[in-house]
């Protein structure tokens, strides 16, 4: 193509230049602000559950209002009375509060008096199926221990044989399970995610022949589920695993 063909395309598209603009422009203003939006109603969701445990005495308008409301550049300013609201008060005294019962829960009282509510709860029918489940959940998702977190990222034959998909491993199969499976090795445990919301999911029992283990953390791995494979560990080179993995 010569240059005068190039000037003619040009001249045909005028707002082409624009529109690449705008869309560089969308790579970097979407994220950000997706991500400032998700923070700011996870804020607001926290506030609105919290606050209205705190005394109204010890809210900020109502701290404002008393220590300067009295202030005539105050008024001048704001007038007789002020509202406003300070997001994230609420975040701060969940964290305190949920740092204060781990706190206690920790100590010899605090470990009695759990085990004496956890008594009183197994004694309630319906009650006792859910506390049960989500402590399960809770403890595997909280724990600090490595053993109850993924630690591999793996590829399985899903959901019929020729075709693969990404899971993460979570630990060898133990007791019944186990037992039941007519297979002379080891059982595997994976979880298999959904996309585009990895929260979801399939928890598969596969033979250790059958997992092909990757390269790529379980974040990337993660990643590339969220994005429809759209993001890969190393965007330079998909055929290469990252550099961190091969460190």
């Amino acid at each position: 193509m010569t240059e005068h063909d190039e000037h003619a395309k040009r001249k045909r598209r005028p707002f082409a230049g624009l529109r690449n603009n705008f869309l560089a422009g969308l790579v970097v203003v979407v994220p950000i602000a997706v991500t400032m939006w998700l923070i700011w109603t996870f804020v607001g969701w926290i506030d609105s559950w919290v606050l209205p445990f705190v005394p109204a005495r010890y809210h900020p308008d109502e701290l404002i209002n008393t220590f300067f409301g009295d202030s005539e550049w105050f008024k001048m300013l704001f007038g007789e009375d002020v509202r406003i609201n300070v997001r994230g008060l609420g975040v701060v005294v969940f964290l305190l509060f949920t740092v204060l019962v781990g706190w206690i829960a920790k100590g010899l009282i605090g470990r009695s008096f759990i085990a004496w509510g956890e008594g009183l709860v197994d004694r309630m029918p319906v009650v006792r199926s859910l506390y049960n489940g989500l402590k399960q959940i809770a403890e595997t998702i909280f724990s600090q221990s490595t053993e109850t977190k993924f630690d591999k990222a793996c590829l399985v034959e899903y959901p019929r044989k020729g075709i693969w998909a990404i899971a993460f491993i979570s630990t060898k199969a133990k007791g019944e399970i186990d037992a039941r499976i007519p297979v002379d090795e080891d059982i595997i445990s994976v979880f298999l995610p959904t996309t585009p919301n990895p929260t979801s999911g399939f928890l598969l029992f596969v033979p250790r022949h059958s997992v092909i283990e990757l390269s790529m953390t379980v974040e990337d791995a993660a990643k590339l589920v969220i994005s429809a494979g759209l993001v890969y560990p190393n965007g330079k080179d998909p055929k290469t695993p990252p550099e961190s993995a091969t460190k």
